[in-house]
């Protein structure tokens, strides 16, 4: 075997750990989860794993990477096909997480807010990247809240309701999952909706200083807005 076919085979096999490890954490918790659970779900033996993960912490920080590699193809991408208006799109991201307590019978809610809960006290190493995450969906949803801009008050601070969203999802969620119904998602969801609703409102009332959006998200003039 050529070293470029070792390499590629070691790749494969540390992904596989790391994939095993994700899975385990996110449905049983990083403490309840053994290394012999890991060897056994990834197929590798233990001189492979202590060669790529000196660590069980070792092996939760490149599950926290993998988390931030998967946030745009798993999470936002799925959400953005379905709909094209900015706004939408945020609530079409948090519908996700509605989804996905729904396939997982309210087991399983967000993966960074469960380890964040879990080790964010006892491993920093971890706590950097699970605040590293929270960052990036932050960030999307900061530029959504930006590409509406034209349409809410120009005193709305994107990074600050991003914020906002984030606390109102991770909230609803483990309700929800303590309560295993969707009322109380349902419920902190549609006072969220009614924030922006009014937003929206509100920023109808203000002067427009650049383009506002239609419901499909086409740009249209802003002085005819304004009528």
């Amino acid at each position: 075997m050529n070293d470029q076919s070792t390499s590629q085979k070691g790749a494969a096999t540390r992904d596989r750990i790391i994939e095993a490890a994700r899975e385990l954490f996110y449905k049983q918790g990083y403490t309840a989860t053994g290394i012999a659970q890991i060897l056994k779900a990834s197929g590798a033996n233990s001189g492979s794993l202590y060669h790529f993960f000196p660590s069980k912490e070792d092996l939760l920080v490149a599950v926290l990477e993998k988390y931030k590699s998967m946030l745009e193809p798993q999470v936002l991408k799925p959400s953005y096909e379905r709909v094209s208006d900015p706004i939408e799109r945020i609530f079409a991201v948090l519908d996700g997480y509605r989804q996905w307590l729904l396939a997982t019978d309210f087991e399983l809610g967000c993966p960074i807010g469960n380890l964040a809960l879990e080790v964010g006290n006892s491993h920093p190493r971890a706590r950097a990247l699970i605040t590293e995450n929270l960052d990036a969906w932050c960030d999307a949803i900061r530029r959504l809240i930006e590409d509406a801009s034209g349409r809410l008050p120009d005193d709305v601070d994107p990074p600050a309701l991003a914020k906002h969203v984030l606390a109102i999802m991770e909230g609803a969620v483990m309700l929800s999952r303590a309560y295993r119904n969707f009322e109380p998602f349902d419920q902190a969801i549609g006072h969220l909706r009614d924030y922006f609703d009014r937003l929206v409102r509100q920023g109808s009332e203000w002067p427009l200083a650049g383009p506002a959006f239609t419901q499909s998200g086409a740009a249209v003039n802003s002085k005819e807005n304004t009528k």
